[in-house]
C-alpha cells in the first residue's frame, strides 16, 4: 500500500522541478535583448549629435519677438473664444 503515495510524492516532486525549470527559463528569455534590438545598436555606432548654427538675437529682437507672439497667442485666443 506504500506504493501509491511514494507515486503520489514522486509526481509531486516532479512537477515542482518542472515549475522551478519553466519559471527560470522563461526570467532568462526576457532577460536576454532580442536581437532586433541588439543589431539596431550596433548599426548606429555613435550617440547622435544636434548642432544648431544660427547668431543670437538681440535684446531688441528678442523684445519684438515676444510681443509678436503675445500677440499672435491673443488673437488665437479671441478667435477660439468665438
Amino acid at each position: 500500500m506504500n506504493t501509491p503515495k511514494n507515486t503520489l510524492k514522486n509526481m509531486e516532486a516532479i512537477f515542482t522541478i518542472a515549475v522551478a525549470i519553466a519559471c527560470g527559463a522563461s526570467y532568462a528569455s526576457f532577460t536576454q535583448p532580442t536581437a532586433a534590438v541588439t543589431s539596431a545598436a550596433v548599426q548606429t555606432g555613435a550617440i547622435p549629435v544636434v548642432v544648431v548654427s544660427a547668431k543670437r538675437m538681440t535684446e531688441q529682437e528678442k523684445k519684438i519677438s515676444l510681443i509678436e507672439e503675445r500677440q499672435a497667442l491673443l488673437a488665437n485666443a479671441s478667435a477660439s473664444a468665438l
